[in-house]
């Protein structure tokens, strides 16, 4: 059964994220299913919001007709408690939570508190929730008293390239998708390359530059520091990743925390041998026999890692194979619609 769905998303849809690059897909293969949608823009501030911001949300709501069936997403819908309750009965709220809000990097143990509160609180107000995994409905269940309330894991699809042949670097190319933000960590990788500057490689740093000034003058001055500027290199946000991932030979993820890994599992689909840091729901989408996970935050496990597939060509095949077997079984972005698409329909008949 396929209806209308308002789907609201702060900021620019455009924009590079993780979480963006799911709302969009989601909407897309929405459309294709026969729902209608329409996407709400929110302002970008969230989840820092303006009083203002605030008004411009509740307003967009409250022109909604009466039974409007609304997916929000999790990095606005965390802090809209008081919204939400002023329309938990006039609408049919449904909650899309890629990861707590208070398990982002860099904030104060106080803002932590406020947004876990904030969003325990807003979670009462919803029919249904949308997560991106097992972790986060987990996470919800005992930390967010949301045992009560339906819960979808929806898990982020993937697109599978066609067959190729990987060129043979003669210095090997190391990756890192994800946007300069204190949670993605590139501080831990600058300092885990500078172990290793015996070997031979490259690293390319894809991802958005403009959310966190602060953090890409950090990573910056680190890569000055250890005089890596020519082996190391930060492209901004990059729309076609393809390229990067069939030219790489290692994908390594630095994360402070993920409530999937997005960019991870999409190098998985090229065949690359993943190391990571074991936090979140890494371990869910990456097996032995595809990567190497280490502990997070430590420079000198992460380098190590590094170091033995830098080093141990055969070794890095076998992980490379095991990658793509494994991503022989992750979802497709149709499979995550169809999930969301099932959980839409049985608030849709409440």
């Amino acid at each position: 059964m396929a209806g209308k769905l308002w789907f609201a998303v702060p900021g620019d849809i455009e924009t590079r994220t993780g979480g963006t690059i799911y709302d969009k897909q989601v909407m897309a293969e929405l459309r294709r299913l026969g729902w209608e949608v329409e996407h709400l823009a929110w302002p970008a501030s969230f989840p820092y919001p303006t009083s203002a911001d605030i008004e411009t949300v509740a307003n967009s709501l409250k022109a909604l007709p009466d039974g409007a069936l609304v997916l929000i997403d999790g990095l606005a819908f965390g802090v809209l408690a008081d919204v939400a309750a002023a329309e938990t009965r006039r609408l049919k709220l449904v909650a899309l939570v890629h990861h707590p809000l208070a398990l982002e990097s860099g904030i104060s143990p106080d803002v932590a508190q406020r947004f876990a509160e904030l969003e325990r609180r807003a979670l009462t107000h919803v029919r249904a929730i949308i997560v991106t995994s097992a972790l986060t409905a987990a996470t919800l269940r005992t930390d967010y008293a949301a045992g009560a309330i339906p819960i979808t894991v929806a898990l982020p699809g993937i697109h599978k390239p066609a067959p190729y042949k990987r060129p043979a670097n003669p210095i090997p190319h190391i990756l890192s998708v994800g946007t300069v933000i204190p949670r993605k960590a590139h501080d831990i990788l600058v300092e885990a390359l500078a172990l290793i500057t015996d070997l031979k490689w490259r690293c390319t740093i894809a991802g958005g530059l403009d959310q966190s000034p602060e953090t890409v003058v950090e990573v910056r001055t680190l890569i000055s520091k250890y005089s890596m500027d020519y082996e190391i290199t930060l492209t901004g946000d990059i729309s076609d990743l393809d390229p990067l991932y069939r030219t790489a030979d290692i994908l390594v993820s630095s994360s402070r925390y993920e409530g999937y890994g997005m960019a991870i599992a999409e190098a998985m689909a090229y065949g690359l041998p993943i190391v990571a840091a074991n936090v979140g729901a890494i371990p869910e989408v990456v097996p032995e026999d595809a990567g190497i996970l280490v502990p997070v935050d430590d420079p000198m496990a992460l380098a190590s890692a590094l170091r033995r597939l830098l080093s141990n060509m055969p070794y890095r095949e076998t992980l490379a194979a095991g990658a793509a077997k494994a991503a022989l079984e992750l979802a497709g972005w149709d499979d995550t619609a169809a999930k969301i698409a099932s959980a839409l329909d049985t608030v849709e008949l409440q």
